[in-house]
């Protein structure tokens, strides 16, 4: 399949990802159990390969679009932590599971990477594991991590996060609990999967991303400063 401008080609690029998109969402409404970011993912390879249409150009044409859009979505994330009632909540309790998560999030890749003796660059990469794409990127970018590989692991971490929590759930009845494991484990694809399970879970999914991110962007680049000095 070949267009003839890059606008064209934009275009439809955009289009085939919504479709993707809208489509996952009505099958994850009707089977509960599907991970609605894996099965817009293999929708959007299967319309590729229908459509004979080479991946690589797809992306050229769709990355620039969806990577400026992926900034205003991070901070649109405010939203519905503005409309969060932290009345009787414990705001202790969950500073401390956020503070801990962004500290065993980072620091646990980032040993088992050292413990497979894999190199420098890539310890520093595994630092941003637990942050969405734009906060990492950021981080990587400070502490002079690869940024490609940084961007893979959390897109990884985030699917395989995304993908397991409806088998993980399974007895767990809190929304709460369920959301805030969601955004702190699988950042953006986990707040994504945590909306389809209902708006509590994720108001909570978006705190845990944007606060776990705030908290990390803070202190990894002066923990990796310290290291290095």
């Amino acid at each position: 399949m070949s267009f003839n401008s890059v606008f064209t080609a934009t275009l439809a690029a955009i289009l085939l990802t919504l479709a993707a998109h809208v489509i996952a969402r009505i099958l994850a409404r009707k089977l509960s159990w599907l991970p609605m970011v894996i099965t817009a993912l293999v929708l959007v390879l299967l319309f590729l390969f229908i459509l004979q249409w080479d991946y690589n150009h797809y992306y050229s044409v769709a990355k620039p679009v969806f990577d400026h859009l992926l900034g205003y979505v991070t901070v649109l994330l405010a939203v519905p932590l503005a409309a969060m009632n932290f009345k009787g909540l414990p705001v202790k309790k969950l500073t401390m599971i956020v503070a801990l998560a962004s500290v065993v999030g980072a620091l646990l890749p980032m040993s088992l990477a050292y413990l497979f003796s894999l190199s420098h660059e890539t310890i520093l990469a595994f630092a941003t594991r637990s942050v969405t794409t734009p906060i990492g990127l950021s981080v990587a970018g400070l502490i002079k991590a690869p940024l490609a590989l940084a961007n893979l692991i959390i897109i990884v971490s985030g699917l395989i996060g995304g993908t397991l929590a409806r088998f993980l759930f399974r007895g767990i009845d809190d929304d709460r609990a369920k959301g805030l494991a969601l955004g702190l484990a699988a950042h953006a694809f986990g707040t994504v999967e945590a909306w389809q399970m209902s708006h509590t879970a994720g108001r909570y999914a978006a705190f845990g991303l944007a606060v776990n991110g705030l908290v990390t962007a803070v202190w990894v680049p002066i923990f990796i400063s310290a290291l290095s000095a």
